[in-house]
């Protein structure tokens, strides 16, 4: 194959330049992070974890995705359901690589912690 030839093969992504650019375009954001967490319900109360200020966290370090969450109590039995929920949205997003939830309890949930939209729906 003569050097023509051999250039003919390159495809976006071949080059350095081209897999840098890639790779800032498909970047996730914490806003992206926030949006694919609006899918995850509390079954009770009807409402998203964003909403609800039950999301204390979300750090992203390249493409891996951190999350840390709390629960309205920790006697709440859907701790391994909202897990399962967050590394299903958030791994539905382009450019996520690992996803790593972490629940706390420290500092606890109150409804100081909701949206005003969350506090009118529940009569807060």
């Amino acid at each position: 194959m003569s050097e023509a030839d051999s250039s003919a093969d390159l495809t976006v992504g071949d080059h350095p330049a081209d897999t840098a650019a890639a790779s800032s375009a498909s970047a996730v954001t914490v806003e992206d992070v926030l949006d694919a967490l609006s899918n995850v319900i509390d079954p009770e109360l009807g409402l998203d974890f964003v909403e609800l200020g039950l999301i204390y966290g979300v750090e992203i370090d390249g493409s891996d995705v951190g999350v840390t969450f709390t629960l309205t109590t920790p006697a709440c039995p859907i701790g391994p359901h909202v897990t399962e929920q967050i590394e299903e949205f958030v791994g539905e997003l382009p450019g996520v690589g690992e996803i790593k939830t972490e629940m706390v309890f420290t500092p606890p949930w109150s409804p100081d912690r909701m949206s005003e939209d969350a506090k009118f729906a529940l009569g807060f």
